[in-house]
C-alpha cells in the first residue's frame, strides 16, 4: 500500500432506505430506530443515523480488529512528526494558542488528562505551563516522540488505564470521543475520575454543521472508517447531562480544523481528484518513499486548496457565528459537592 494514500481514501456514498431497527443501542438514547446513510468502501456495516437524537454510527459496530486496523504505524507519523514541517509548525503554533485556552483558572501543578492524546502536541505548552500531564492511547506507536514530561499509559479502554476516582482537576477528550468503541462508558469514567468542580473539555466534529449537511458523503470529518460514531452538538450535550455533568459553553469556531474542512471537503466533490487528497499530500513522508500522485494531481490540489482557503475562511466564520461551526467544543463539569454518580453503562 502507498504510503498514507490510502489511509484517508475510502470511498463513501450516500445510501437511501427505509427506518428500520438496528442491531445496537444509540449510546445517547438508547434508541434502536435508524436510516441507513453511508455506505464505506471496505467496511460490512453500513452508517446509521439514529431517528431520534441523530447521532449516526456503524451498526452492526466493528469488531475491535476491525476498528484498529484503521491505524496503522504511518497513520501516527515518525516520532511526533505526522505532517510536513510547514504544516508542522502551523499545527504546533495552534496547540499552543489552544493550551492558554485549556488552563485557563487552573492552578498551579493542577492535573490534566488528555484522552486519546496522539502524539501529545498540547503537553509541551501545558507542560511549559506548570500542569502536571497524564495521556492516555490506545497504541503505543502514537506518542513515541512526545514530551517526557507527561506522564503515559497505554490502554484499550479509559477505565483500563487504572486512574483513582477523583485524580484530575480537568479532562481533555480532543477529537478522540468519536473515535472511540464505547463513548457512554468513557465519559462516565471520566465522571468518576475527575474531582468534584473539575472541567471537561470535549471537542467532536458536529455532524449537525451547515458544513455536515452541505458536504454529505465528501464531508472531510468523517474520516472512515476511524470515526465510530457522529456527534451533532445537542445530542453530545444530551450525553455530558445525562452522565451528570453541567455544560458551560459551546465553542464553535477552530481555525486549525474548520476552514481546512470546507477546502477538502469541496475537493471530495469534484469526482476527478482523489479522495482527501489535500490531506494525503500534507502528510510527511520518509525518505525514499514516492509522492502519492502525479506532479499534475498534486499541483491541481495546492493550487485549488490555495484558492479555496480564503472562501473557507469566511464561511468557517460565519458557520461560527450562527452557531453551526463544522467541529465544536464543548466546556462541561462535574458539579461542585455533588453525590450524583454516573448512570451505569448501557
Amino acid at each position: 500500500m502507498p504510503f498514507a494514500r490510502d489511509l484517508h481514501a475510502r470511498p463513501i456514498h450516500e445510501i437511501g432506505a427505509e427506518a428500520s431497527t438496528a442491531e445496537s443501542s444509540c449510546p445517547v438514547c438508547a434508541g434502536r430506530e435508524v436510516r441507513p446513510r453511508f455506505r464505506v468502501g471496505g467496511v460490512t456495516s453500513p452508517v446509521v443515523v439514529c431517528t431520534d437524537c441523530g447521532v449516526g454510527r456503524y451498526d452492526p459496530p466493528l469488531a475491535p480488529d476491525e476498528v484498529f486496523e484503521g491505524y496503522p504505524s504511518e497513520y501516527y507519523g515518525q516520532l511526533g512528526m505526522k505532517f510536513s514541517p510547514g504544516v508542522e509548525a502551523l499545527v504546533r503554533l495552534a496547540a499552543t494558542r489552544q493550551s492558554a485556552f485549556l488552563s485557563r483558572g487552573l492552578s498551579p501543578r493542577a492535573r490534566v488528562l488528555d484522552v486519546g492524546c496522539g502524539r501529545g502536541v498540547i503537553f509541551g505548552p501545558l507542560a511549559d505551563r506548570g500542569l502536571e500531564l497524564h495521556g492516555v492511547e490506545i497504541r503505543i506507536e502514537a506518542v513515541e516522540g512526545a514530551d517526557p514530561r507527561a506522564e503515559v499509559s497505554i490502554a484499550p479502554r479509559l477505565a483500563e488505564a487504572g486512574y483513582a476516582a477523583e485524580f484530575f482537576d480537568e479532562v481533555v477528550i480532543w477529537h478522540a470521543l468519536e473515535h472511540v468503541i464505547d463513548p457512554r462508558g468513557t465519559l462516565a469514567e471520566v465522571h468518576r475520575i475527575l474531582r468534584s468542580g473539575g472541567r471537561l473539555v470535549v471537542a467532536v466534529p458536529n455532524f449537525a454543521s451547515a458544513q455536515a449537511r452541505w458536504s454529505g458523503a465528501a464531508w472531510f470529518h468523517l474520516d472512515a472508517p476511524r470515526h465510530l460514531y457522529h456527534f451533532p452538538l445537542e445530542a453530545l450535550e444530551r450525553l455530558l447531562e445525562d452522565l451528570g455533568f453541567e455544560v458551560e459553553s459551546r465553542h464553535h469556531f477552530s481555525l486549525r480544523q474548520n476552514p481546512f474542512g470546507w477546502v477538502q471537503s469541496l475537493l471530495n466533490r469534484v469526482r476527478s481528484l482523489p479522495r482527501n487528497g489535500l490531506y494525503t499530500l500534507l502528510y510527511e513522508r520518509p525518505k525514499g518513499v514516492p509522492p502519492a500522485f502525479d506532479r499534475g494531481t498534486r499541483v491541481g490540489l495546492l493550487l485549488l486548496g490555495l484558492l479555496a482557503a480564503p472562501i473557507a475562511l469566511v464561511a468557517s466564520v460565519v458557520a461560527a457565528v450562527l452557531r453551526s461551526g463544522a467541529t465544536v467544543h464543548v466546556v462541561a463539569r462535574k458539579p461542585a459537592h455533588s453525590s450524583r454518580q454516573a448512570p451505569p453503562e448501557r
